[in-house]
């Protein structure tokens, strides 16, 4: 059984009274037993499982705590679980509420075909308008702000811009309408709207509501916490390792667990299970020099190694990494045992190329995820517009690949087919009702940069030799004024392949389809014709053919996933919601400090320990300071079971900087 299994502290956390309980959990004491233990505790008790609802950071630590209980008490697979945000998706869904969830990302694409369509050039003012992306970031900024008017606020940043701001405004009213009508949310979003639904009194089944990672929460979801929660709250955390400042994770949160809940009670689990007794001493010393929000110590339970971590130190970085990777080629440890962790992004670039020189196998975490490589991208935004007719953004990432094409021509071609299509821009494609008109006259407003460009309308007569079906010839989108050849060609094959995909219904049929169509073909040469490029700008033809086969063995990977599923929208649903902890490789393990939190590895190096590397003054500033740099360097030992090294360099001769020593290490006691 879980609970028998549990020492006298986690079992003690684990069977408290429905209440406001809070556990602080140290790194390797056991967190995950204590929670698997508490679900069963209340399962024992008469707790329904469709009264637990088990809130955590990824949906993977959710599944395997679920299945934990399960092999004890099967009705445990009942109990809600995931993050935040796919708990929150489901219950929206169950409520019916028809929503779309987009990626920031995503939404930049929307926001910026919005801002294309204005043209800044033609009111002739000397300061330059801010970039689409700039824009973007600029106005979640002024949200966040609670400022009263984008104006007012914009006059204290830039007033430099203020000959623009009537136009911003206009943008952003403009992109707000178009998430409304299209039903489209973020990941806030869901948080947002699920919060407002529990304020209003929607029917709220769950008696106790855990919460993984409760040090890391921000405002906005302990909100939802606070709306969900009725008897029982049971949080598990450290605020040791809480190193989420700059996402927005509000440290006050777990440290005021106790005065904001009356009769709150606070259980500590101490007894490191992970780490030899070195290594805990150097992630004791250090920490302590952090506020002790509730008392607690790391205790030794495997003992003592007789070796300490050691302190690698070189003349330069170049140095430092090619003798990481020399120590590994010849170390006894399993390769996937050993991991390297780094505070700062630039150091894994020349790592990663030092073990491949030596022909050792590494996977990264932290550089680009494999859901953001432009091939996976857009094999998911064709088979989500297959599903969704309805979704503007799908549709302009499609045809991004359109030769002439921008994203402001995609967002009004898109709406023409809308219209042709009462609502659904697949008929509009296939069956559209040419009685409507669209690519009518547009709002103008020189004060907003609009100008009409549909005032001549155009013809259809350039594309009548081009070997185009009847059908497609008479469709209205043809007479887009600003539509080239190459463009209306990508429209009649994306055409043909709507009308052959009709006859499919099995997402594994649509996949096939999908890779095997003139339109992916056309789309995946063009990104393999931009990754064959020499510095010239021609094509090299051998190494075209190369990245065209790894585009395609790529994306293999993502039809064996969809194997899993019976569902099409389930399927994209969860690559959505849990792409960033899916990765693939294998060997040296690659990990920012952020990314190995959760992780144990035997064999661990912690590259850069000089001042401006780690701690990161700049970094640390706008977050958490120092304390959240010596909360991330406390991570990053805890990470070691059996053997920890720390490497520095006195030289960057790219960057021609000269380093001193980290103060973490003198701190924990180290000479340097």
């Amino acid at each position: 059984m879980p609970l028998s299994k549990l020492n006298k502290e986690q079992l003690q956390a684990a069977t408290a009274p429905l209440g406001h309980n809070l556990v602080i959990a140290s790194a390797g004491t056991g967190k995950t037993s204590t929670i698997v233990g508490r679900i069963a505790y209340l399962l024992e008790e008469g707790i329904k499982p469709e009264e637990i609802l088990l809130l955590t950071f990824t949906n993977k630590a959710a599944a395997e705590m679920k299945e934990r209980v399960a092999r004890v008490i099967p009705s445990a697979k009942n109990i809600e679980a995931g993050t935040f945000h796919s708990v929150s998706y489901r219950w929206l869904k169950k409520l019916n509420k028809n929503i779309t969830l987009k990626t920031p990302k995503d939404l930049k694409i929307l926001f910026k075909s919005i801002y294309d369509k204005r043209d800044f050039s033609r009111l002739g003012i000397e300061e330059k308008p801010y970039s689409a992306n700039y824009l973007f970031d600029l106005y979640s900024l002024y949200l966040n702000s609670n400022a009263p008017s984008f104006e007012e606020w914009l006059l204290q940043k830039a007033p430099s811009h203020e000959p623009y701001a009537l136009i911003y405004e206009d943008i952003f009213d403009e992109y707000e309408n178009i998430k409304k009508e299209h039903n489209l949310v973020d990941f806030n979003s869901l948080l947002i709207e699920m919060t407002n639904h529990l304020k209003n009194g929607i029917e709220n089944p769950y008696r106790e509501v855990l919460v993984d990672e409760y040090q890391d929460t921000n405002p906005l979801q302990n909100e939802l916490i606070e709306s969900v929660k009725q008897e029982g709250l049971f949080c598990v955390g450290d605020y040791d390792q809480s190193i989420y400042a700059f996402n927005g994770a509000d440290i006050s949160i777990i440290s005021t667990f106790d005065k904001r809940y009356e009769n709150a009670k606070v259980f500590t689990l101490k007894k490191n299970y992970r780490s030899y007794g070195e290594i805990l001493d150097i992630a004791n010393r250090v920490i302590k020099n952090n506020p002790r929000i509730y008392p607690k110590t790391l205790e030794v339970t495997r003992g003592y190694s007789g070796e300490y971590p050691k302190v690698l130190m070189y003349n330069d970085t170049f140095e430092e990494y090619r003798d990481i990777a020399s120590r590994i080629l010849t170390s006894t440890t399993k390769r996937e045992e050993i991991a390297i962790l780094f505070r700062n992004n630039s150091s894994a670039d020349a790592i990663e190329a030092m073990l491949r020189e030596k022909g050792i196998e590494c996977k990264r975490k932290g550089g680009m995820s494999f859901f953001d490589s432009r091939e996976i991208k857009i094999t998911l935004d064709l088979l989500t517009f297959l599903i969704n007719p309805k979704d503007i953004m799908a549709f302009i990432h499609i045809f991004e690949y359109a030769k002439g094409v921008g994203s402001a021509i995609a967002g009004e071609i898109f709406e023409a087919l809308m219209t042709l299509g009462d609502g659904d821009a697949i008929k509009g494609f296939l069956n559209p009702d040419t009685s409507k008109k669209v690519f009518t006259k547009k709002r103008t407003s020189y004060q907003l940069g609009l100008f009409d460009d549909f005032v001549t309308l155009g013809s259809v007569s350039k594309f009548v030799n081009l070997g185009f079906d009847e059908e497609f010839l008479a469709n209205p989108i043809l007479r887009h004024p600003k539509l080239s050849i190459e463009g209306a060609e990508f429209l009649h094959n994306f055409y043909q392949f709507l009308k052959r995909i009709k006859r499919f219904k099995n997402p594994q049929a649509i996949f096939n389809e999908l890779i095997n169509s003139k339109i992916f073909d056309h789309i995946i040469s063009n990104i393999a014709k931009e990754r064959a490029k020499d510095k010239n700008g021609k094509i090299d033809e051998e190494r075209y053919h190369e990245a065209k086969e790894k585009i395609k063995n790529k994306v293999k990977i993502l039809g064996n996933l969809l194997k899993n599923y019976s569902d099409l929208e389930r399927f994209l649903n969860a690559m959505v919601l849990g792409a960033s902890e899916m990765s693939e490789g294998s060997g040296v393990n690659l990990l920012t400090v952020h990314a190995s939190k959760g992780l144990e590895f035997e064999e661990v190096y912690i590259v850069d320990m000089m001042e401006g590397r780690f701690p990161n003054i700049k970094l640390s500033k706008p977050a958490g300071g120092i304390e959240e740099e010596r909360r991330l360097f406390y991570v990053a030992v805890t990470r070691a079971k059996d053997r920890l090294f720390f490497a520095l360099a006195k030289n960057d001769r790219i960057k021609n900087i000269t380093y001193e020593p980290s103060r973490f290490l003198k701190e924990a006691g180290y000479k340097v």
